[in-house]
């Protein structure tokens, strides 16, 4: 019996399949029987896999639907390909997850990865059936391709065979991962970033490398990998789980995590499923067009990244049918063509089931891009918060705080945008002094700096572009805030805004001590993040409701937690290998520290941005979107995930850091660093929380003042350029970086006119050192029109109330899954 019933999956493709099938079924079996596959024995006795198993799981015809277009040589190597990783993962099941061997585990994938060689290299004797099939296969593959495909397939199929030590200490230890942390492993450990290489191969195109690597691209290969493992997980759940004691799957994970039933945990991931595949289809006709003609992509390399798209929906399509009929999964229902909405189904059926309501995901389509900005939800109670760490302040927080207001003055800040009384309340210098509380005098300044100028910006964005749903403008804007960091010490033009401004001043006191390639990679950091602002406005464009993985990914570029990591990092460029930081355990471990600080923002932001500011970017939004909630169980889940990242990063501080200090046979000095960087993690993560609850900017006294005040006229233009004590003039949030004139405020947009202009930068600056790390507090912005009765003029010093009692949730349910007829809503757990 099946341990659930397969949802209906969104399937807008039909799939095909290869004409030149039975040729390469025919050859995988040799090829395999040649490896040694067919002989390979299980340490209890047997083998792994016989000709009669590997004739039933017939990865001949998974690839022959995952590549219908590929000539026969083609079809017969990426088969034996496949065969290879799936004897991988098994042979490694039975010689090292079931005897938990992890001595024997690493040996084995040390030894694996010597054989994909580069230039003139040679590889080792052959051991073993999985050495010997991945020596053929690199041999036969790289000397087609590029050294930039070589690179990257180097790298994901490094990390599908190393991470499997991840899936192996976590049943040894009987431990479930949390959802974000799962579905990040997965990515590493499930392979499909892995296939979406050899679809390069097999549709002989690859992805040109100067684009390869930015966001529209790698967002590509993201959700089709996500898909790709979220299906697998709900057609491979009774074999891995029931039968197989495996814990590393998405049913399982977010059955656990919610407390739901099996069932509703599997529609849930394959509503999951569904979100990545409609942001797969979002980027692909939107952003990627977008990309090639930025980059001036010849015509023959943007045919090429048509084909690479349409390579990755025909393995998606071609995925699901072959799952549909392979012995290897629970696949009853999809092979015998019940369905629950009746009509066709099963092997070859897919096209007929396009536009069922279920299949074609509208409803869910419809629900993220309708989303309803300014909704009056009023206070949201907070959740308690898991803190084990305690807070240190800083001596030297006093000079800090008349240090940050001269500073902001100086930059412009407080001209237009902000005022000196809401400057003051918001108390960057506190943050600072909490998060980097031994900083010298000078390191503490900086760090304020960065906490202001990055919440300047990240209020500057969606008031001055999300209101105006103007892309262009704010992707203008963007770019020229890149001329303000020259790596080479070089000139940069006139700052036209405060924004431009307050960098060319930060750039210089920050990357001017650094040597050149950590100044090269802090650049690009801080571009990430203001290129998140841009994504923001576009989502606004659209009135979308981000993907619930990728809000949680743009999320730290947003909060500019990224570049607090880049930051730490740079810090010690030349005393931490960098293979260490690229480990699981140091990834892990920021991330879970950087997601903890982005969802105590979204959760104390709550009402700010929703009620006041119109706006979706919240994981509570996220979460009451994605799981059609209201907003108290969507709180309850996100103070969930905070929890669990929170347990996640001290089980990793405890256990993990220790154990690839002895991996890496690190000296003191490098110990010590890393010790000290996630005691860093822990002051930031506490510092962040404290702020939080001590400023002012989300309490809802200070926003209905401040909607209170005085803005100019719905329509009106942006007053014009100012002469400041420098003597050059600057256009007042103009739409463009380069200070064009004629900007229109759309309604209520702005706050209050301008003041006195800017005063340029002192040629003689001091240079501070390079802070430990910052997070940028969340933006405060547009606000709606309805008129509020005036609020108090002068300093507010409340803090949030927490006394809102929370409505009874009865009648229609709203809980996890209610879409589904046959699903009733389960009960969200805490623990």
């Amino acid at each position: 019996m099946q341990a659930f019933t397969l949802p209906d999956f969104y399937l807008p493709h039909p799939a095909r399949i290869n004409p030149h099938l039975e040729r390469t079924r025919a050859h995988s079996a040799a090829w395999a029987e040649e490896m040694g596959m067919l002989s390979a024995p299980k340490p209890g006795g047997g083998v792994v896999w016989t000709p009669a198993a590997l004739a039933r799981m017939d990865y001949a015809l998974m690839c022959a639907y995952t590549h219908p277009d590929c000539d026969g040589d083609a079809l017969d190597l990426i088969t034996d390909w496949y065969v290879w990783v799936f004897f991988f993962d098994d042979h490694f099941l039975e010689q090292f997850k079931y005897t938990r061997d992890h001595d024997g585990a690493r040996a084995y994938l040390d030894r694996l990865e010597r054989f994909m060689t580069a230039g003139d290299a040679r590889a080792p004797e052959v051991t073993n059936p999985a050495e010997a099939g991945l020596h053929d296969l690199w041999r036969r593959t790289v000397p087609s391709m590029s050294d930039g495909w070589r690179r990257r397939f180097t790298t994901v199929t490094h990390n599908l065979m190393v991470e499997s030590m991840w899936e192996l200490d976590n049943i040894e230890l009987g431990r479930i991962a949390n959802p974000i942390e799962y579905l990040q492993m997965r990515r590493r450990v499930g392979g499909a970033p892995w296939s979406a290489g050899l679809v390069e191969y097999a549709v002989g195109a690859e992805v040109p490398d100067g684009i390869a690597a930015l966001r529209p691209m790698r967002l590509l290969s993201d959700t089709f990998s996500d898909a790709v493992h979220l299906r697998n997980d709900l057609f491979s759940y009774q074999r891995e789980v029931e039968e197989e004691g495996e814990n590393s799957n998405a049913v399982l994970v977010f059955e656990k995590f919610l407390g739901c039933t099996t069932q509703q945990s599997a529609d849930l991931v394959n509503e999951l499923l569904t979100s990545r595949l409609h942001q797969f289809e979002n980027t692909a006709l939107v952003e990627v067009p977008a990309l090639m003609a930025e980059h001036g992509i010849p015509p023959h390399e943007q045919l090429g990244v048509a084909a690479y798209v349409k390579g990755l929906q025909d393995w998606q399509s071609g995925g699901h049918e072959w799952h549909a009929v392979s012995s290897r999964y629970m696949n009853e229902e999809a092979a015998t063509g019940t369905s629950v909405l009746g009509g066709p189904s099963g092997f070859g059926t897919s096209a007929s089931r396009m536009f069922s309501p279920a299949a074609t995901g509208a409803r869910r389509r419809a629900r993220q891009f309708g989303f309803t900005p300014f909704e009056q939800v009023g206070h949201l109670p907070l959740p308690d918060f898991p803190m084990p760490f305690a807070v240190r302040t800083s001596p030297h927080l006093d000079a800090a705080r008349e240090h940050a207001v001269a500073w902001a003055r100086e930059m412009g800040m407080l001209d237009d945008l902000w005022d000196e009384r809401k400057f003051v309340g918001y108390d960057f210098a506190h943050c600072a002094a909490m998060i980097d509380a031994d900083a010298t005098p000078d390191g503490l300044d900086l760090t304020s700096d960065w906490l202001a100028w990055g919440t300047y910006g990240d209020d500057y964005f969606p008031l001055v572009f999300g209101a105006a749903r103007d892309v262009v403008a704010a992707k203008a804007f963007n770019e020229r805030l890149s001329l303000f960091m020259p790596v080479d010490d070089g000139g940069t033009p006139e700052p036209a805004n405060p924004v431009e401004l307050g960098l060319r001043d930060l750039w210089r006191r920050t990357a001017g001590p650094m040597e050149p390639g950590a100044r090269q990679e802090f650049r690009q950091t801080v571009e990430d993040m203001t290129e998140s602002w841009v994504w923001e406005v576009f989502n606004q464009a659209q009135h979308r409701v981000p993907d619930p993985v990728d809000y949680v990914e743009m999320r730290r570029r947003t909060f500019g937690s990224d570049m607090t990591m880049s930051l730490n990092r740079l810090a010690n460029w030349n005393s931490v290998p960098r293979a260490v930081y690229d480990t699981r355990v140091v990834r892990e471990m920021e991330t879970a520290a950087q997601d903890y600080a982005c969802f105590t923002n979204d959760l104390f932001s709550y009402q700010k941005e929703v009620e006041f500011e119109g706006e979706a970017h919240n994981m509570v939004v996220v979460v009451q979107n994605f799981l059609e909630v209201d907003r108290f169980a969507a709180r309850d889940v996100v103070a969930r995930l905070m929890a669990d990242r929170m347990s996640q990063f001290e089980h990793i501080v405890a256990n993990d850091l220790p154990k690839l200090f002895e991996e890496f046979d690190l000296d003191d000095s490098v110990r010590a660093i890393l010790t000290g960087q996630a005691e860093g993690l822990k002051e930031w993560m506490s510092g962040i929380l404290e702020w939080h609850r001590k400023v002012v900017r989300y309490g809802e006294a200070e926003l209905r003042r401040d909607r209170s005040v005085g803005r100019p006229a719905p329509g009106s233009s942006v007053p014009g350029s100012v002469a400041g004590p420098g003597g050059f003039s600057r256009q007042w949030f103009a739409v463009s970086g380069a200070g064009l004139p004629g900007a229109t405020v759309p309604p209520g947009a702005l706050p209050r006119g301008r003041g006195a202009g800017v005063l340029p930068v002192p040629a003689g600056s001091p240079r501070g050192v390079v802070p430990s790390g910052h997070g940028v507090p969340r933006s405060s912005g547009s606000v709606p029109t309805a008129a509020v009765s005036p609020a108090p003029v002068g300093p507010v010093v409340t803090t949030p109330s927490t006394d809102v009692a929370e409505p009874k949730r009865v009648g229609t349910p709203t809980g996890l899954g209610t879409s589904a007829v046959r699903v009733q809503a389960p009960k969200v757990s805490s623990r």
